[in-house]
């Protein structure tokens, strides 16, 4: 029975070495993933001060989506694109436009380049400055004038080569409306020369009859549909854009 109970009690002291062992391996273990030095004060931020840089950083987007891979797994945040303020400050009854005011607000919203090109600060379009390079002509010639204009041309000193600029779509074009401006529809303080009051194309057709294409009026800043191959109108050359 004696020599029994020695046996017990060697036993349990082996079982407490091991687990001692076992402990010691652990904490050595979990040492060894311990940082070699403290991180510093300026590595460090706050919740806030992260959210306020992903706000600076979707705000120069402008629209889109980024994509972050973290341990192999992929994810895509959709950027909402600006939309700007209409302009328009006077209500005309509770919860209009002019009461509720949305939208987004960049001052000064264009920026003259210099070099024949003017940038809108809120899309990020470059448009020309001059915004009768061509006069009036036919929706095919309008989009053909676009595509072949480079610098050298219309007052232009850009460096830009044919087939960087096209005629805008109609929510490009339709975008540099105030709506609380007319003749021209444009912001205050805008840079552009040479703005006519009838209507400019859009390359955007108009799907009841493909005949037809979206145009804007420069005078009201009314959207509206012209035949492509008999109507003539302004042209406002871009670039630019996703």
């Amino acid at each position: 029975m004696r020599k029994q109970s020695m046996t017990k009690a060697g036993a349990g002291i082996v079982a407490i070495m091991m687990a001692v062992l076992l402990c010691m391996q652990v904490a050595a273990r979990a040492g060894s993933l311990e940082p070699s030095a403290p991180p510093t004060a300026g590595s460090m931020k706050t919740l806030q001060e992260i959210y306020d840089k992903l706000e600076v950083i979707d705000s120069k987007l402008g629209g889109g989506s980024t994509t972050t891979t973290i341990d192999g797994t992929t994810t895509t945040t959709i950027i909402p694109a600006p939309l700007a303020k209409t302009g328009q400050t006077i209500s005309y009854a509770p919860g209009d436009d002019g009461a509720l005011r949305k939208g987004m607000e960049i001052m000064p919203r264009f920026s003259d380049q210099g070099n024949g090109t003017v940038l809108d600060n809120l899309t990020g379009l470059v448009w020309l400055k001059n915004a009768n390079p061509c006069g009036t002509k036919t929706w095919s010639d309008a989009i053909a004038y676009c595509n072949s204009l480079a610098s050298g041309y219309a007052g232009l000193t850009d460096g830009s080569v044919a087939g960087a600029w096209r005629l805008p779509n109609y929510k490009e074009l339709f975008s540099l409306v105030d709506a609380s401006k007319y003749n021209p529809p444009l912001p205050s303080g805008h840079p552009f020369t040479g703005v006519q009051s009838p209507n400019y194309w859009s390359s955007t057709s108009y799907v009841p009859s493909t005949d037809y294409a979206w145009s804007v009026s420069m005078y009201t800043g009314y959207l509206d549909h012209l035949v492509k191959s008999l109507n003539l109108g302004y042209v406002w050359p871009v670039r630019g854009g996703n």
